[in-house]
């Protein structure tokens, strides 16, 4: 694969993850304390803002990681491992495109 169509992928992924990281921010807003519903609806409500939240830090880190990819495209470190400097396969590449480490070094 080229790498103007691997720049294309990422241009893509970094379109959806600041559209879901938009949801994120909408779905994680605190519910108002006078708002009427139950205790354990409110309960489930605190929980799903805590789930939604973890979420939004998880689409940042990747909007991050999406965007240094992006800026390294053309450049002799694209697709490079940031720890080990080998190459890291266009496959995985293509899988998780904000990938900045191999997968050994990714664990």
């Amino acid at each position: 694969m080229e790498k103007e169509n691997v720049e294309e992928l990422i241009l893509r992924e970094i379109s959806k993850t600041e559209k879901l990281i938009q949801e994120y921010r909408e779905l994680s807003k605190p519910v108002a304390p006078d708002d009427a519903i139950g205790r354990i609806t409110r309960m489930d409500a605190i929980n799903n803002k805590s789930v939604t939240e973890a979420s939004l830090r998880q689409a940042e880190q990747k909007l991050k990681n999406l965007q240094q990819v992006k800026a390294l495209v053309g450049t002799s470190d694209f697709g490079i491992c940031m720890k080990c400097r080998k190459a890291i396969p266009m496959a995985r590449i293509l899988f998780r495109p904000e990938s900045l480490y191999c997968v050994n070094c990714a664990n």
